[in-house]
């Protein structure tokens, strides 16, 4: 039993330090090969790519504060989320498969992005998507395995949730 619990824990390290790799790996790429105020266009210019530094959180929030304030909300919190999020997941052994992804997925990005805060200063963002009716802010790999991981955990208790209706007998 114990040598279950070990390779599980081993599992979710492995996937989650592929995220992190593949997120620290695209943006090192950036930081060394896209030069500042260039942007890369695709699709017809849909998708954009242009190095910027966010100093915030997502889509800068919380950019302008200063001081204590900031390093509580932007690097102390977060890291004590994704402590207690990553000891939840090791200890929590009833998850489904899916839900444990998208949460492995979910630290996985903000580990990458709270790298980022702590050694750059600053979060490497380089991604924008404009379809004129859909578009996003600038964003990175990181971001992406979040919201990934928000999709996979939304779609998984959706699922858990049809399936619970389903299996419900009616009285008759």
């Amino acid at each position: 039993m114990k040598s279950n619990k070990f390779v599980r824990a081993a599992i979710i390290l492995f996937i989650l330090a592929l995220n992190i790799g593949c997120d620290q790996l695209s943006k090192s790429i950036v930081r060394k090969d896209l030069p500042d105020n260039k942007v890369i266009g695709y699709l017809a210019n849909h998708v954009t790519l242009e190095k910027t530094e966010n100093t915030g959180a997502f889509l800068s929030l919380g950019d302008n504060l200063g001081g204590p304030v900031k390093y509580i909300l932007l690097m102390i919190l977060p890291l004590a989320a994704l402590i207690g999020a990553l000891v939840y997941i090791i200890i929590k052994t009833n998850l489904t498969r899916s839900t444990l992804l998208g949460i492995i997925f979910i630290i996985g990005g903000g580990i990458g992005n709270l790298y980022d805060r702590i050694i750059h200063g600053s979060v490497t963002d380089f991604m924008h998507i404009d379809f004129v009716i859909f578009q996003t802010g600038v964003f990175n790999v990181a971001d992406m395995s979040i919201m990934a991981g928000m999709f996979i955990i939304l779609i998984d208790s959706y699922l858990k949730k049809e399936k619970a209706k389903s299996e419900v007998v009616p009285e008759g």
